[in-house]
């Protein structure tokens, strides 16, 4: 990839939620959940072009109050609990493609359920994926429960997740192992469009603290961010806004 990409960024923020209703226009501090996902892109360096993907007018509107670019809305079939992220970043893509000429190098996925992420943790993920040629890039986090210690039920027996766990008896001595954060996610063009997937068979991560992976789908995740906000304990660039 020769000079500086293409990289497109997506908010994909959609009317319906069964875990939380309303939650991409609920306030956090002074702001709604999708106002903190488009200040975040407003703080990146790398971003060329930010777009929200959504089916709501209502969030199309809050969205455009906080200065970002919704040029349409979503079809049905794509803001139902059962349509996939792909398709979703897929018909942004196309969108881009048909009606601005322009083919993203990379495409960039900003979730509003992580109102923590900040432009420089957007930058950081983008940059890991440029400097290591690799397909694909995301956010971590340490994982809250070490799944070597996890059990499966046959019935109300306990089996294993992974028969070699016993060999650890206390969680440190385990190997460390991460989860997604879902704050961000850099995807090459031919990995999205071509093989449907948003991480490629190279992915690399970009390890993040506690605070900035807090990811919000329940009420109870919504009462600890505000917490964290009320604490203190938020990324100052959130706390600030």
């Amino acid at each position: 990839m020769a000079g500086t990409p293409y990289a497109f960024a997506v908010i994909p923020a959609r009317g319906g939620s069964k875990g939380l209703p309303g939650k991409n226009l609920r306030a956090l501090g002074r702001v709604s959940l999708v106002g903190h996902a488009v200040a975040s892109t407003r703080e990146a360096k790398r971003l060329t072009r930010v777009i929200v993907s959504t089916d709501s007018e209502a969030i199309a509107a809050e969205a455009r109050r906080h200065g970002a670019e919704v040029p349409f809305l979503r079809p049905a079939e794509l803001a139902s609990d059962e349509a996939g992220m792909v398709p979703v970043l897929q018909h942004a893509v196309r969108w881009l493609e048909t009606a601005e000429g322009r083919r993203p190098d990379l495409i960039i996925t900003i979730q509003p359920t992580s109102p923590f992420r900040t432009g420089e943790e957007i930058d950081h993920t983008i940059d890991k994926l440029v400097e290591t040629g690799a397909d694909s890039a995301q956010t971590v986090t340490e994982a809250a429960y070490h799944p070597f210690f996890m059990k499966t039920l046959d019935g109300d027996r306990t089996v294993p997740l992974f028969p070699e766990g016993h060999r650890y008896v206390r969680r440190q001595d385990a190997p460390t192992v991460y989860q997604p954060s879902g704050a961000v996610y850099v995807t090459r063009y031919d990995v999205l469009m071509r093989d449907g997937r948003v991480l490629g068979k190279d992915n690399r991560a970009v390890v993040m603290g506690f605070e900035p992976s807090v990811n919000i789908d329940t009420e109870w995740d919504f009462l600890m961010a505000e917490l964290l906000l009320r604490e203190g304990r938020a990324p100052a660039a959130v706390s600030g806004r």
